[in-house]
């Protein structure tokens, strides 16, 4: 158990560092910066590697809503539930930390959003409540289906990685403009932490909205293949 939750620290922080620091650090850089595509390539790049990295000994969670989906779908035991995710927030608070160290650094810098989730005022493109509620959802139900069919024993053995890095950028590139993306509520929770309180009232929703969905893509997965596997 010690060595899966040192993964499970290890794949959220990357993922945390990786990308919510391409969006912080490089996303607007003048005359050079990566932009949404790149940092929604990002996000989709630190799952790939360290689903190679370290999904054969936790099985690559880096997300509350995988782990809790992966449960409901039957992928994994209820008693491990806890430290899973309580290595995953621990490892997002501690990369937004270093995010927060290395961003303070330039003279001008404010904290701002500091690449947290929101809704309505909060939202990058000043979407609704609503709008937040379904895109998050909706884009947590195929995260999970997608995880759970391409790591279904049906599925092609090795690739299952590419699969899911290549679906996070996808929802990245969909949902930026609108809640600029959770889909995993401890990714939500350490930027939130540094951004204020205004960020931390909203933080609920992406708590609550990927959850429901990734537990409602998991069953729906499920009812396509009733086989187990825990590992990425």
């Amino acid at each position: 158990m010690q060595k899966k939750i040192a993964a499970e620290f290890l794949g959220t922080f990357w993922l945390t560092f990786g990308g919510c620091g391409s969006a912080l650090l490089a996303a607007g850089f003048p005359m050079a910066g990566i932009g949404f595509a790149g940092v929604a390539l990002a996000f989709g790049l630190t799952v790939l590697t360290m689903a190679y990295a370290v999904g054969s000994i936790s099985g690559g969670h880096f997300n509350p809503a995988v782990t809790i989906g992966l449960w409901a779908g039957r992928r994994f035991p209820a008693n491990e539930i806890l430290p899973y995710i309580g290595a995953q927030v621990i490892g997002a608070i501690a990369a937004s930390a270093a995010l927060y160290l290395i961003a303070s650094g330039k003279p001008d810098f404010t904290v701002g959003g500091f690449v947290s989730n929101g809704y309505a005022a909060l939202s990058p493109g000043g979407y609704s409540l609503e709008a937040a509620i379904a895109t998050e959802v909706i884009a947590t139900f195929f995260f999970l289906f997608i995880i759970m069919r391409v790591t279904s024993p049906s599925a092609p053995k090795g690739l299952a990685p590419i699969s899911i890095g290549l679906s996070l950028t996808l929802i990245h590139l969909i949902s930026i403009p609108v809640t600029n993306t959770s889909v995993n509520p401890a990714r939500s929770t350490g930027p939130a932490l540094f951004a204020g309180v205004v960020y931390l009232e909203q933080l609920w929703l992406f708590w609550a909205a990927p959850i429901v969905g990734g537990i409602l893509g998991a069953l729906a997965a499920r009812t396509m293949d009733g086989r187990a596997t825990s590992s990425l």
